[in-house]
């Protein structure tokens, strides 16, 4: 038995275009970025969250494609991915802590642990 929810939403930029889509999406939204733009190590800034969803933009690398990605919140990453694969998802990249993996349509996303955030145990559905 494991549990997983979509917890973030993440809009993704290359370097390039980063700064303008940042702050079109922080105004979109309504909302202040937080986390710092020039910080090399740390390619995220949040945005405020909507609904139990948090609403991320990550700076890619140069030349990678802009795209929105979900993240699946999971406390068995392992067990999470098995059950994405046996309903059409597929693996293409396996981390230290978490995987990427797409839709059987080419949609990339990621599945990782629990981000630390209090309502996981409130929002979770539970897989047996």
């Amino acid at each position: 038995m494991h549990r997983s929810r979509i917890g973030v939403v993440l809009v993704d930029h290359p370097v390039e275009s980063y700064d303008a889509a940042a702050a079109f999406w922080a105004s979109a939204r309504g909302s202040d970025r937080r986390g710092d733009p020039n910080d090399a190590d740390d390619p995220y800034e949040s945005l405020d969250p909507v609904g139990g969803l948090h609403l991320e933009l990550q700076r890619t690398g140069s030349g990678t494609p802009a795209r929105v990605h979900l993240d699946i919140e999971s406390d068995d990453v392992t067990a999470e991915v098995n059950r994405l694969e046996a309903l059409g998802g597929r693996v293409a990249d396996l981390r230290d802590d978490y995987a990427i993996m797409e839709d059987p349509g080419g949609l990339v996303f990621c599945v990782v642990p629990v981000q630390g955030r209090a309502d996981f145990d409130a929002n979770a559905t539970t897989w047996r």
